[in-house]
């Protein structure tokens, strides 16, 4: 299996208390802590159940989004990369991950600024990073991340996240070496020229965040139609309760930092 999507780890981070004040684009609700501690449990399950070690952090209520760790690191096979979140209330969840990152890796690299660059707008391929600048990355943010991955031997591609999608990976993922899962406003930028796409349905464009662990897709649960096209093009689906990351604009990527440690 290839590389972008093969892991021997994965960090996660049990949701805080402070999880009801999180950031959201849209209030679509209070989220539920014991709801969503037991569908961040699920999700940790999953991923534990094909092998890999799950290091589960402690809950942060310092910083009420630390959950989604996904956004304060980039790791990849030569390295790490610490991010600059673009939310000011995020800008210490860099740091406070540090420990974990550098227990993994010898060669941790930090994103200094003035730029912003969040994970959740990058997407890793076999071939190339894609990064769309959103309201949380900016160009600056993506000059600085390629300078450092030049260094690894990756071609990163900058792109435009539509204006009304948080992050890039809201409306996108990997399948496989050569596949994206992808809405149908994403795709039609023109962003996946050279890839094969899968779009989901009409109306589950909420379940286009998803993750390829190893050989698992994990999903939201509730989106029938997209998981029956995955199930049909022979992806092995996992869902998982989504409900109350959703109320904070999080998905399956965000929840997890995935990597095999450097030899």
């Amino acid at each position: 299996m290839g590389r972008s999507f093969t892991f021997s780890h994965a960090i996660c981070r049990t949701p805080s208390t402070s999880i009801i004040d999180g950031l959201r684009a849209v209030d679509t609700g209070t989220p539920n802590l014991d709801t969503f501690r037991q569908h961040h449990r699920d999700y940790v399950t999953a991923l534990r159940s094909t092998g890999a070690e799950v290091i589960v952090l402690d809950p942060l209520d310092a910083f009420p989004d630390s959950v989604f760790v996904e956004d304060a690191a980039l790791c990849l096979p030569k390295g790490a990369v610490l991010m600059r979140p673009g939310a000011p209330s995020r800008l210490g969840e860099a740091a406070a991950i540090a420990p974990a990152i550098t227990a993994a890796y010898g060669d941790v690299r930090t994103i200094t600024g003035p730029g912003f660059i969040e994970g959740g707008d990058i997407l890793v391929t076999e071939r190339e990073i894609l990064v769309g600048k959103s309201a949380r990355t900016d160009a600056d943010g993506v000059a600085e991340l390629r300078r450092i991955v030049s260094d690894w031997g990756y071609t990163l591609r900058e792109l435009q996240t539509p204006p009304d999608i948080l992050h890039f990976k809201t409306d996108c993922s990997l399948l496989d070496e050569d596949t994206i899962l992808s809405t149908r406003r994403l795709a039609a930028s023109g962003c996946f020229e050279g890839y094969k796409v899968i779009n989901t349905a009409e109306g589950e464009e909420a379940c286009a965040n998803a993750i390829r662990f190893n050989h698992l897709v994990l999903m939201p649960a509730g989106f029938p139609r997209t998981a029956d096209t995955l199930d049909k093009a022979g992806y092995e689906i996992v869902e998982i309760g989504n409900s109350e990351a959703a109320k904070l604009d999080g998905g399956m990527s965000c929840l997890s930092l995935r990597f095999t440690p450097p030899a």
